[in-house]
Formats: structure tokens, C-alpha cells, sequence
């Protein structure tokens, strides 16, 4: 659904992309993995239009993504700090978006009622907690049915009962056939939602494959565990190089 091809993205000196590419396909989750610096947000923007390449091209079924903004209508997008009108009611905001996108079928409002907020859509979005602004972004990405959802940091801020609230979403879309990419430091989270791992570092993609495919490469049963043993073994790879 999603190609990646040969993007590369600078800014000024700074190479943040070198040559990525990738295929997103319907039906499988992406665990979007690196250090801080590694090119994940830009890919991210990238992706949904934000930031353009300054090389390569992103097709969305077919058709590059260059000057053509339609597609991201097909987009549920969860930012990770959500930045709204701070004056602005969370059923006004919700209303907005609904009228911005003008959906052509009915909304999918289940975590507006699962996370509690239509008892609270008077509440201003300056007077809510860091968790409960968390909890709008993460009902408008779900709110349109959208056949591609991106996740930055899902569950960050989240008490416990709503992360679980919020994974058993999640794995109901990607049973769904949703295209789902989630960006985490809670790598405990990404085990128990997505299929694959997609490791960056220093705006290149270090390994693209399944976490099953992860794990046997590096012999260790847990994500995180097998995300290390990566790391050493490029770290190795690269001073042999060097």
C-alpha cells in the first residue's frame, strides 16, 4: 500500500534520511524502532506529507504521494504531543476535524466512549492532563476508519487501564487488515501489537523483518533482549569496517 523508495531528506549538512526504502503492506503492523536521531520522525513526516524528500518519491497504492495531498484522507495519524487550540472545547475539536475531513461514512467513536470523553467534551483543551490530551489524539486517529493508522508513542503519558483500552484497539484494526506503523521506546508495548520491526540508525534502515525473523537472527526470545544483541552486532559489524 505504502512504498518507500530511495528517500533521502536533509536539512542543510544534517542528512536525516540516506536512501530508505520500504514497503508498508495491508494487514501487517510495523514497529518503527531507533535511537533518538535515527530519521524515525522525519520518515514519519515524510510519509504523511509534512516534510518532503529531498530525493526518492512515496507511492500510496501506485501513485506518488508528490504534490497530491488527497491521500492522506486515508490517514489516522496520532501524534506524539498533540498540539491544539488551547481554548478550544474537546467536542468542539472533534466537531472541527469532522467537518475538515467530511467523512463519507460513520465515525468510529468507540474510544471517544471507552477513554470516558464524551462525558467531558466541554472541557477545554488547556485544562486537561498530558494523559487525557493523549487520549483525544489517540480518538481522532481512530475516528475516521482509516485504512493506514501511524502511532507515535501510543501509550506515552497513558494510565494503565487506558493502554490496555488502547492496545485491544489496535489489534482489533489489525485484524481488521489496517497498515499500522507505531513508534515506541516501550518496547514491551510493540512485542504484544505488531508483526515487524523496521530498525533505523542514522537515517538508514538497519534491519527490515518480522520479530519472529529478529529473534532467531539473534538467538533471544524477547524483543528488547533481541533489539540489543542488533545493536552490538552492527556496532561489531561497523568497527571491523572502520
Amino acid at each position: 500500500m505504502i512504498s518507500v523508495e530511495n528517500i533521502s531528506k536533509n536539512f542543510g549538512r544534517l542528512k536525516a534520511l540516506n536512501g530508505v526504502n520500504l514497503q508498508l503492506s495491508p494487514g501487517r503492523s510495523y514497529a518503527l524502532i531507533g535511537p533518538n536521531g535515527s530519521g524515525k520522525t522525519t520518515l514519519i513526516k515524510c510519509i504523511l506529507g509534512l516534510v518532503v524528500p529531498t530525493s526518492g518519491d512515496i507511492l500510496f497504492d501506485g501513485k506518488s504521494t508528490l504534490g497530491d495531498w488527497r491521500y492522506r484522507e486515508r490517514i489516522g495519524y496520532m501524534p506524539q504531543i498533540g498540539r491544539y487550540p488551547e481554548n478550544m472545547r474537546i467536542g468542539q475539536l472533534i466537531d472541527m476535524m469532522k467537518n475538515i475531513r467530511k467523512p463519507t461514512q460513520d465515525t468510529d467513536e468507540e474510544l471517544i466512549e471507552a477513554f470516558g470523553l464524551d462525558r467531558m467534551m466541554d472541557k477545554r483543551m488547556h485544562a486537561l492532563s498530558g494523559g487525557t490530551r493523549q487520549k483525544v489524539s489517540a480518538a481522532l486517529a481512530f475516528l475516521f476508519d482509516a485504512p493506514v493508522l501511524i502511532l507515535d508513542e501510543p501509550t506515552a503519558g497513558l494510565d494503565p487501564v487506558s493502554v490496555e483500552i488502547l492496545k485491544e484497539k489496535v489489534l482489533r484494526e489489525k485484524r481488521l487488515g489496517r497498515l499500522i506503523v507505531i513508534s515506541s521506546h516501550i518496547l514491551s508495548d510493540l512485542e504484544d501489537l505488531t508483526s515487524d520491526v523496521i530498525y533505523m540508525y542514522e537515517g538508514k534502515i538497519q534491519f527490515d523483518d518480522t520479530i519472529e525473523a529478529l529473534k532467531r537472527d539473534t538467538n533471544e526470545s524477547k524483543l528488547s533482549k533481541a533489539i540489543a544483541t542488533l545493536v552490538r552486532q552492527r556496532e561489531l559489524i561497523h568497527s571491523v569496517i572502520d
